[in-house]
């Protein structure tokens, strides 16, 4: 991939001094993955190749575009912020001020280059993008004049107060309905984690087993777990989904706090222009005026921009930051002032949550309302939900209250926490299954073998032998390889915890317990470590390859990138900036079209004085490529 410009020479330098977090970024951005280059010249023209060029502007919007080409429009000494937003305004469609930000954001994806010159900057085209973008109507795309001077479609309408009050009772459902449905997803994932595939998306099982537990359709499972995941409830941990630690804290707070927290998490996701159009229009009907405002915005994002338009309007209507396509008053408030003033909106049409619940004969709690997020937390602990809305359905068995003494609960603390709670005191049948319950909890007891012995690691002991025998014949745990060497002893090659968790999760009445035979209170911590770019990530490899083979190169930082620039230069026929370290001690900088490298020394035609010189390479302290 031999370099062909003085853009790529530019480029190339500038990329080989960014720092490694700023390459990957850049990387990533750009969605690079063409791992076989071999320097950042190959890298540099990678990047300024047409296609890549294009699927980079595609992606931008208006103003940015506009920039863009007012900066390519310039002669190659480049303009000034205040010359590009000058021309920007002449447009009419943007403001002065507003230049910034957008060559900011073409400088960040190696869309321009830039110089500093004193209190303002100088940007400079890269001739491909330039070339590319003069191209642009020939493929029925807006050009340089279309992007600065058409005019967005009209403002969006506004909702009326009749509509408001119905839209806000559909999108009171709708976002009660989300935040429980992300805090069951939560709750499940951590009770069993679930796969992601490696072409992406969640195993088929996995998706029917959290829509269950979600009671949402199997379609809904995909924008919820990305909701999810945006909001750092859960996240993906080598290759399966979890909740984070954050998660608890969220579980526990009120309805109004984990919809303002979900919803907040939607908006940041947005591109600041559409936030801002949505903010300064928060009481406005979206549909088909805001697609067209978005088509304007974006004119050449085609199917991209229309499949993220689409994700972020189902993932509104889910929230009920919209319903039917029309902002809710929370979903204003959210736009116009933020998550807290969200949050307040939301609870003011929410159900008003619960403390209280009715405890059944039949061994079932029913909660007339929206219980409050931590006495439902609590009483998952002792009993299943069978089902959940508005008001909620569970039920205590022997199974759940086992879980509860598994993780250090005991039968006073149930009765002191379901009578507290109770509207109907603790029912007789209730009480003695609390009873019978905690008294066969740790008929089998599992520890830790200190010294293993063929391999076995753990041991599970019962007195009561008919138990014993039924958890070493029970298929269901036949992969922990339990082997029976006594009457009440069986053995295992896995560790400790891990065979107690999978016989708890088999309803079976187990106990941790230590050297001492005391039992003990183990913490199943299934919680996605913190979310960081992964090491490993493929734009991180190509940063680490780069390194690793300009390193190679003795005195990278030195003359062999000196000879490298050259070289490229000769390939390509262009011309150099260099600059020559004089005896005295000065320096000069010289217009030269290199013709040869060899011996330590360039032989090039000196442009200004149409002459040819030898220079020793020793001599170059820098090159860059020629101006004009």
């Amino acid at each position: 991939m031999p370099a062909s410009s003085s853009s790529t020479l530019s480029l190339a330098g500038r990329l080989r001094s960014l720092g490694d977090a700023e390459l990957t970024e850049l990387l990533t951005v750009r969605e690079f993955r063409d791992a076989s280059l071999h320097d950042f010249f190959d890298l540099a023209d990678a990047l300024l190749d047409p296609a890549s060029v294009q699927k980079a502007l595609v992606r931008l919007d208006r103003q940015t575009l506009a920039a863009i080409g007012v900066v390519g429009g310039a002669e190659a000494l480049g303009l000034t912020t205040a010359a590009v937003g000058a021309a920007l305004a002449d447009g009419g469609q943007f403001g002065e001020g507003s230049a910034r930000a957008s060559l900011d954001r073409a400088h960040s994806l190696a869309l321009i280059d830039r110089e500093s010159e004193g209190a303002d900057d100088r940007w400079l085209a890269y001739a491909p993008v330039t070339e590319q973008l003069a191209n642009w109507p020939e493929l029925g795309l807006p050009g340089l004049t279309s992007l600065l001077s058409d005019p967005p479609p009209a403002s969006l309408a506004p909702v009326s107060a009749t509509d408001a009050r119905f839209i806000d009772s559909i999108a009171a459902e709708r976002a009660f309905d989300a935040a429980n449905a992300i805090a069951e997803l939560a709750a499940e994932l951590r009770r069993d984690p679930a796969r992601e595939l490696a072409r992406g998306g969640i195993a088929l099982p996995d998706s029917k087993r959290l829509a269950a537990a979600m009671s949402v359709e199997l379609d809904a499972v995909p924008p919820l777990v990305d909701i999810a995941n945006r909001s750092g409830v859960i996240a993906l941990d080598a290759g399966a989904w979890l909740p984070t630690d954050d998660a608890a804290d969220w579980m526990l707070r009120p309805t109004s706090e984990r919809w303002a927290h979900l919803a907040a998490a939607w908006f940041t996701q947005l591109s600041p222009d559409i936030r801002a159009l949505l903010a300064e229009r928060s009481h406005a009907i979206w549909g088909d005026r805001l697609a067209e405002f978005v088509r304007w915005l974006y004119p050449a994002g085609g199917d991209w921009m229309r499949d993220r338009a689409a994700t972020v309007s189902l993932e509104a209507e889910l929230l009920g930051i919209t319903a039917n396509h029309v902002p809710s008053t929370p979903g204003s408030a959210l736009m116009a002032s933020g998550e807290e003033a969200a949050s307040a909106a939301i609870a003011a049409i929410l159900p008003a949550e619960i403390d209280r619940v009715y405890v059944q004969h039949d061994l079932s709690i029913v909660s007339p309302g929206p219980l409050l997020p931590r006495l439902d937390a609590r009483l998952r602990l002792f009993a299943d939900v069978e089902s959940r809305a508005l008001a909620t359905t569970y039920r205590v068995s022997e199974a759940s209250l086992t879980r509860a003494l598994a993780l250090g609960e005991t039968a006073e603390s149930a009765r002191q926490f379901l009578g507290e709670i109770s509207l109907t005191g603790i029912p007789q049948p209730l009480d003695y299954l609390i009873t019978a319950t905690s008294a066969r909890y740790g008929s089998l007891r599992v520890g830790t073998i200190d010294q293993a012995v063929m391999g076995m690691r753990s041991y599970i002991r019962s007195d009561d032998q008919a138990l014993l025998s039924a958890v070493v014949i029970d298929h269901g745990l036949a992969p922990l390889g339990i082997q029976r060497v006594g009457p009440n002893r069986a053995e295992s090659r896995f560790d400790r915890d891990l065979v107690f968790w999978s016989l708890s999760e088999a309803r079976y009445p187990a106990a941790a317990e230590d050297a001492a035979g005391e039992v003990v209170v183990l913490e199943r911590r299934r919680v996605a470590r913190a979310s960081v770019a992964p090491p490993g990530s493929r734009a991180a490899g190509i940063v680490a390859r780069l390194r690793e083979a300009t390193a190679e190169s003795a005195e990278e930082t030195g003359q062999a990138w000196l000879e490298r620039q050259i070289e490229t230069a000769i390939r390509g026929r262009l011309g150099l900036t260099v600059t020559v370290s004089m005896p005295d001690g000065s320096s000069v900088e010289l217009q030269l079209e290199p013709a040869s490298l060899g011996g330590g020394r360039l032989r090039a035609r000196d442009r200004r004085s149409d002459l040819e010189r030898t220079l020793p390479l020793s001599s170059i302290t820098a090159v860059r490529p020629a101006e004009g």
